[in-house]
């Protein structure tokens, strides 16, 4: 999770591999008839559908966030994360990396924002679904889950709102596993996804393009792990501070 709490020119050889590269890229929707690739839209719905029915799930993911300096300059910083989801209202989230060390905890009637290194916590009341509970953590907290949006029981309909443009790329390999990979556009946002073929189609990778702020950063979160049957003890959904952790308000928007 993020929060308020904590958020080349090529040379000649480089550039002509470049363009070989893009040669060899089919042209399914061009600049001048931009359009939604209807197997695109089944693919992403198919995985979304597929995700919405799964009752407790967990992953594994690693993520890439760039920043963009006032030189212009782009640093990326990287982070791993846990996710733990029961529906209709436990989600446990904890990453680790170069920013900051968080961990999540919606129990169905709280939420707490836990970072260990700074020995604080932040409680705040939560509805009782994971759905109403991400959008308060969205809207008034500023903490976001990675790829939080694919939690969503419609999250093909949040996913494709705005979208003008989709395509399916072709097949890819994401962490050894044969994927479908699909590009999106929308007014201010580029994105991308990788679903993995067969019978369980979920997501792979996840690749956000912002293209209203300079230089176009990009934020991407790898799936390294699924694990659609997982046991969850008692203490998974759990949050109890130790003595010497103090307690803080969030910082609402």
């Amino acid at each position: 999770m993020t929060s308020n709490l904590s958020r080349p020119r090529t040379s000649t050889p480089f550039r002509c591999a470049a363009l070989v590269a893009l040669a060899t890229i089919p042209l399914v929707a061009s600049a001048e008839s931009p359009a939604i690739a209807p197997m695109a839209t089944q693919l992403l719905e198919a995985s979304t559908d597929f995700l919405a029915s799964q009752q407790s799930f967990s992953t594994e993911t690693r993520n890439a966030l760039e920043i963009v300096l006032k030189s212009g300059q782009k640093i990326e910083f990287n982070s791993t994360a846990r996710q733990s989801v029961q529906r209709p209202n436990k989600l446990r989230a904890e990453r680790t990396g170069d920013l900051v060390e968080q961990t999540f905890v919606y129990d169905g009637q709280s939420v707490f924002l836990y970072e260990p290194l700074s020995k604080v916590y932040a409680r705040m009341a939560a509805p009782e679904t994971i759905e109403d509970m991400l959008d308060l953590a969205r809207n008034k907290l500023d903490i976001i889950a990675p790829a939080g949006d694919l939690i969503y029981k419609n999250a093909y309909d949040i996913l494709m709102d705005g979208v003008t443009e989709g395509t399916v790329i072709g097949k890819a390999m994401i962490e050894g596993v044969r994927c479908d990979h699909l590009a999106f556009r929308a007014p201010h946002v580029d994105w991308q996804i990788w679903i993995q073929e067969g019978a369980q189609p979920l997501p792979r990778k996840l690749v956000i393009t912002t293209l209203d702020l300079p230089s176009s950063p990009q934020f991407s979160v790898t799936v390294t792990k699924w694990n659609l049957k997982p046991v969850f003890d008692a203490k998974m959904f759990a949050f109890t501070p130790q003595a010497d952790v103090k307690q803080i308000d969030f910082v609402a928007r």
